[in-house]
Order: structure tokens, then sequence, then C-alpha cells
């Protein structure tokens, strides 16, 4: 060998780079375990909430084309004064001969109270309103009977009444008995029945249903329809939606509303991202106390081993061989932890939307966005140690043998 000539050091192959890495975390494990847990924690709450934002969208838009999007309401709205306008007697009839219209049904507002018994309070409406219904109403909304039996010809006529999802949980009513009652206008209405809850119509929950004929006879009803309810040829939607205000109220279109419900349901699902921030904020803010747990344990394992890298040193590796190494165990530990954060987001959406019976959608930006950031904090995180423990050299380290 010539004098000029230099002695290369081996380079380590990545195998060897993974289980020398290791070597700290395995004679560290508790140590190890708390500093992963932060990142392991930042991880699975931004796992979690775009999983679980997914999966409600992905829900509720499932749930939306099961009922429907072409479903259009129709309610008055206020004249040039402020005040509140009326829609005419013969809006429904008269949108019925709108040719892609198939299905049309109205209720009118009343200004009855209803209570549980004629011992409660007046004041304690609990916000439940009072109106007057068409036999043909749950079709129409996608709402179903979910116990008893709706509005027929004959219980329209009589002081009988319907109780919707959320009015029925707050008079504290589940099922229907013979003979059950409610205080209503000042008087007994028999119960017929319960409905499910209506997605597209989510006002027909909280009030209480009574027939038209009823409405007048027993509530000093006028009959004016405050919102219709119509359901058209889905290619026409939108052809139907134009006409439907001068329609209703040829006079005064201008102080007709008409609006669908599915289009607002389906912005609302695209604006719960908006809401995520806060969440990933926080996630954020567990990843930024991982990446410091993790700096602190390789700071304290560069003192610890000082021992160990003079050793190394004095047996030729390299000050880059030793930055590697603490460099790619902070990348480890962060990379385990955020292994264990993905999988602990997974489930907890798994089994948050099994409960909702949505359906379970992790998106692929959630996981490897989380795996990403964990690797990145962690080579962050462990560049300083390993710088300091690339520079020592082999006569320091070894002094403490």
């Amino acid at each position: 060998m010539s004098a000029g000539s230099s002695i290369e050091s081996p380079r380590l192959r990545l195998s060897d780079l993974a289980r020398v890495a290791s070597v700290g975390l395995r004679t560290r494990r508790v140590r190890a375990a708390l500093s992963a847990l932060g990142i392991a924690i930042g991880v699975a709450a931004i796992v979690a909430v775009l999983g679980l934002s997914a999966s409600s969208q992905a829900g509720l838009l499932s749930e939306i084309d099961k009922l429907g999007t072409n479903l259009l309401t129709v309610t008055n709205g206020q004249t040039l004064f402020g005040q509140t306008a009326e829609l005419p007697l013969a809006a429904p009839g008269m949108i019925a001969r709108i040719g892609p219209v198939t299905q049309v049904q109205e209720t009118g507002s009343t200004s009855a109270n209803v209570y549980r018994s004629p011992l409660i309070p007046s004041v304690n409406t609990n916000a439940i309103s009072v109106q007057a219904a068409s036999l043909g109403l749950p079709a129409t909304v996608g709402t179903t009977v979910a116990t008893g039996s709706y509005l027929n010809a004959a219980t329209a006529q009589e002081p009988v009444a319907v109780l919707g999802a959320a009015v029925a949980q707050r008079l504290g009513i589940d099922r229907v008995y013979p003979g059950e009652r409610v205080w209503l206008g000042g008087q007994w209405f028999y119960l017929a029945g319960i409905l499910t809850p209506a997605l597209l119509a989510p006002e027909i929950d909280g009030s209480v249903l009574v027939g038209f004929p009823a409405a007048e006879r027993y509530l000093g009803f006028d009959g004016h329809p405050t919102t219709v309810y119509v359901r058209s040829v889905t290619t026409q939607v939108a052809a139907v939606q134009s006409v439907l205000a001068a329609t209703a109220n040829p006079e005064a279109p201008n102080e007709v509303d008409v609006s669908q419900p599915s289009a607002a349901l389906t912005a609302r699902a695209e604006a719960q991202s908006a809401l995520n921030s806060l969440f990933l904020g926080l996630g954020a803010v567990s990843l930024l106390v991982g990446a410091v747990g993790v700096g602190n344990i390789m700071l304290i394992g560069v003192l610890e081993r000082r021992s160990e890298i003079g050793l190394r040193r004095a047996l030729g590796a390299t000050k880059r061989q030793i930055r590697n190494q603490f460099l790619s165990e902070a990348i480890l530990l962060a990379l385990l932890g955020g292994a264990a954060g993905v999988i602990a987001g997974i489930f907890a959406t798994a089994v948050y939307a099994d409960s909702k019976n949505w359906t379970v959608v992790i998106p692929t930006a959630a996981w490897a966005g989380g795996l990403a950031a964990a690797i990145l904090i962690g080579a962050i995180a462990g560049l300083l140690p390993a710088i300091r423990a690339a520079r020592m050299s082999p006569t320091e380290a070894l002094r403490t043998v």
C-alpha cells in the first residue's frame, strides 16, 4: 500500500443502519415509548379528524341520495314592508299543475302550543310548533311512521295529532298507547303516531301535526299554507325551481321563498371541513410536544452513550456514520409513534362511524400525511443531537468509560 493511499471506511448498509439505530430504542423501551406517545397522539388526532369528517360527509351524502335531491320547498317570505307574507290558499293546487311536478304536500303554522298535560306552565313550550299537515306529507319529505299511524281522511277531521321525532323526545313519549293524549290548544288531542327523523325537513321533527280540517275547527287556523313541499322529476329540478315562486303567488312572486333542502345539506357537509382546522391545530400541538420529547430523549441518549460513541469512533466509525445512527434512531422513534397513531386514529374512526352507520372513509392524505409528518418531525428533532454526537471526539468520549 503506497504512502499516499487512504483507507476508506466501509459504508453502512440500510439494514445495518436500521439495526444499529434500534439499539437505543430496544435498551430504553419505556423512555422511548413515552417519547413516541406525543407523536402518536398527534397523528391519531389528525387521522381521526380527517377520517371522521370524510365518513360523516359520505354518510350524509349517501342519506341524501337515498331520500332524493328533487325535493323543493316553497315558503312564505316577507312583504316590502317587512311583514310576514301569506301564501294563497290555491298555491298547492297551482304548483301541482306544473308538468314535471310529481308530488305536492303542504303544512300551515298555527299559534297553538302543546303540553304533556294542562298542569305544565304555559311558558314551558319547549319550542314546539303546531302545524296543520296534508295527508301525504311523510312520503314527500322522506320520513315514515316510527310507531302508531299517520293521519287519514277520518282522523284529519278530529282532535288527533302526530308527533315529530324531536317533539316525542321533548314530551317524553316513546310509543303510542291507546287513549294517549296531549294538551294542545287548550284541549285534549289524541295521539295517532310518532314520525321518524326527517333529514330533508327538520322543521317537521319539531312539530306536532294535525289535519287541516281539525286545525280550522279546533285551533282557529285560517287554512293558508306556510310551507309547500314539492317533488319533481330529477332532471327538471332547476326548471321547476325557477317557476315555483311565480306559480305559487302570481301577484307577488317576490314574497315567496324557494329552496332545495338537499343542496343546503350538501353545502353543510362540505362546510364541516372548515371546523376541522381547530382539531388539526390540536393535533399539530401534540406533534410539537412529541417532537420536543424526541429531541430531549436523543440529547440525553447522546450524553449517556458517550462511551459507546467513543468506542465506535476508536474502532473506525466516521462522523457521518455516528450522525446517521442517531438521526436514524430519532426518525425510527418518530415513525413508530406515527404508525401507532395511524392505527389508533383508524380504529377510533371505524368505531364511531360504525355507531352512526356511516361508511368508514380514511383519506389517503390522513394516514400518509400523518406518517410523513412523523418522519419529518423525527428528522428535525434528531438533527441537533446527531450533529452533537458526530462532533464528539473519541478521546473526549472515552474519558467517561
